[in-house]
């Protein structure tokens, strides 16, 4: 009998990201407690920029951002927000998107695939993404479960079961 395979990757799904970006931003435009605070939300490329007058309002913009991505099924391990950072007369919070799964994070997946997933589990690191292959199926089902409860700073999905 063949082994059983599936590939761990962390892809962001690029029109929910924008669709998610438009919404924070139109809510932004409407509601009274943004008026007069210059908040606004630009996504261009890997990066989301956060713009407001103040330190708090651009917090605030960066909240209602995270809101968004949340109802529209993203996870937030996706979006890096750094510090709040003054720029002239406005305070600015940059986000990067977070795609692929970097070494370090690869080599503690495989680490905890070897320690605590069914023996006869086998995991290889393939460029961003982790290759699990197994002869039982179920144990591939177990290692899933193993790894959606891991503490990763990375968004996980499961791809190509075979």
């Amino acid at each position: 009998m063949a082994d059983s395979s599936f590939d761990v990757v962390s892809k962001i799904d690029r029109m929910e990201v924008e669709n998610a970006t438009n919404q924070a931003r139109k809510e932004i435009e409407q509601r009274y407690d943004f008026k007069d605070t210059g908040a606004v939300v630009e996504l261009s490329g890997d990066t989301v920029l956060i713009k407001a007058n103040s330190e708090d309002r651009a917090l605030a913009a960066l909240d209602v951002l995270q809101s968004k991505f949340v109802k529209r099924g993203l996870s937030l391990k996706t979006l890096d927000a750094g510090d709040p950072y003054a720029s002239g007369k406005e305070t600015r919070i940059e986000a990067k998107l977070k795609e692929g799964i970097d070494q370090p994070t690869a080599k503690q997946l495989n680490k905890l695939i070897r320690d605590e997933a069914p023996k006869s589990v086998k995991s290889q690191i393939q460029g961003d993404e982790l290759r699990v292959s197994s002869k039982s199926r179920d144990d591939l089902q177990a290692t899933i479960a193993l790894l959606k409860e891991a503490d990763v700073d990375v968004a996980l999905q499961f791809v190509n079961f075979r």
